[in-house]
């Protein structure tokens, strides 16, 4: 069985050819700049030099279809033809309540998804132009729906209901929602085989550090907070996204500068976090390499992002109560010591110690690494995340009849034995 995984944003996608239940990378690739010019996909097959190729990608459509022309193409492809594709699973960020787990796409599941748009605009249209534009050009086999929302609706009330007028829960579905659950759900498995525990019996913090930053609060094995909210909004300091703020800067700054609602939402999404505090965008190395060499706004934003995710983990503590383990994942939280390094300081009171050696001999391979300090009261560890096999095993589990939801599934990643692969896609 090969599976082909895909997640799309506004003008990127990103897809994975799985086989052998996903445990195996056939190709993988990533198409930037879709309709804003200059596009270009670029596609690594394992044993070969990686592939550039510019290519006119106007929407979504045009963008899927190359995507299977050049994993059929005979100089750089790894199959045939597209029958052998057996199902595509589709990351979706947003599955409100009513997804609890990952389902097969029919006419009424994709209009489910539909009246979900207004809770996250920014990455369901893209999500729902990408299911449509694989449906029309893979008709014959299933399309499955894998969550971002799933794994944290395990939520006790007093985690996701706001204190805001109860209507707004009950008529207009305002809760907190969390996102980055397939990478969570890995962690949480990932980390109970190494503390050789059963997964019920875990208490853990994953920290999710990319891009995008979530944070979750797992307590025997269930997702119990989360950082991110109804939006991806909220949280943890983000590259381009402010996470937790005061909500009267938003009404003080629209009168101030005669912003929108569009405008101010744009801000705080695009032009804020690292980004806002440093006045530019830069690649994350560069970034981290100027702050350390003391440049004064680089520095200082490091320094938030570093104090906000130490909090965090505080709170979580207090919810969670005796701790496992902490684990760091996904670009930055595998690859920067020195974040790692800044987040954990000082957490001594806890009974959380890091050994500075082992952290700073992390490198950003598949190997899991443990960074845990002598006579630490809870382990921490680097475990790269890897959200393409949990969307390749849910589609694989779901054609053969065997998936109810992710709590009862015994994925392939929560055994012991398991060797983990990544992509360098």
């Amino acid at each position: 069985m090969k599976i082909l995984t895909i997640t799309c944003w506004s003008h990127k996608i990103k897809y994975y050819l799985l086989c052998s239940g996903g445990r195996a990378i056939l190709a993988s690739g990533i198409i930037e700049r879709v309709g804003l010019g200059g596009s270009f996909i670029r596609q690594v097959v394992p044993g070969r030099e990686p592939i550039v190729l510019e290519s006119d990608n106007n929407d979504h459509q045009s963008a899927v279809a190359l995507i299977i022309a050049t994993l059929t193409d005979p100089q750089h492809g790894v199959i045939a033809n597209a029958s052998n594709i057996s199902a595509v699973g589709h990351r979706v960020a947003h599955g409100g309540k009513e997804f609890r787990h990952s389902v097969q796409i029919d006419d009424s599941v994709l209009n489910s998804i539909r009246k979900l748009q207004h809770l996250a605009p920014l990455h369901l249209a893209p999500n729902i132009a990408g299911i449509e534009a694989a449906m029309t050009h893979l008709p014959e086999i299933p399309h499955v729906a894998i969550f971002d929302t799933a794994f944290h609706l395990s939520m006790p009330e007093c985690a996701y209901i706001y204190p805001l007028p109860y209507e707004w829960y009950e008529n207009h579905g305002v809760r907190r929602y969390g996102f980055h659950g397939p990478s969570h759900l890995y962690l949480s498995r990932r980390a109970a085989a190494l503390l050789d525990k059963p997964v019920d019996a875990c208490n853990l913090i994953t920290i999710h550090l990319d891009r995008g930053v979530s944070l979750c609060a797992i307590r025997n094995g269930l997702s119990v907070d989360t950082s991110m909210g109804m939006t991806p909004l909220e949280g943890a300091v983000m590259e381009t996204r402010c996470g937790d703020i005061d909500p009267g800067i938003h009404f003080y700054m629209m009168r101030e500068l005669n912003l929108s609602t569009k405008e101010l939402e744009q801000v705080l999404n695009n032009r804020s976090g690292i980004v806002g505090i440093t006045g530019q965008y830069m690649e994350r190395r560069r970034f981290v390499k100027a702050a350390l060499d003391g440049e004064p706004r680089c520095k200082l934003a490091l320094e938030i992002e570093t104090y906000r995710l130490k909090k965090y983990i505080g709170a979580y503590l207090a919810a969670i109560g005796p701790l496992d383990a902490i684990v760091f994942t996904a670009g930055a939280g595998a690859s920067e010591w020195p974040v790692r390094e800044m987040v954990l300081d000082s957490l001594d009171c806890f009974g959380i110690r890091l050994d500075c050696d082992k952290n700073r001999a992390v490198r950003p391979e598949p190997e899991e690494v443990e960074i845990t300090g002598e006579e630490s009261l809870i382990r921490t560890f680097v475990i790269p995340t890897n959200e393409e096999l949990v969307i390749a095993e849910d589609v694989a589990a779901i054609l053969s009849g065997a998936c109810c939801d992710h709590r009862h599934y015994g994925y392939s990643f929560a055994n012991g034995d398991f060797v983990p692969s990544v992509s360098n896609a």
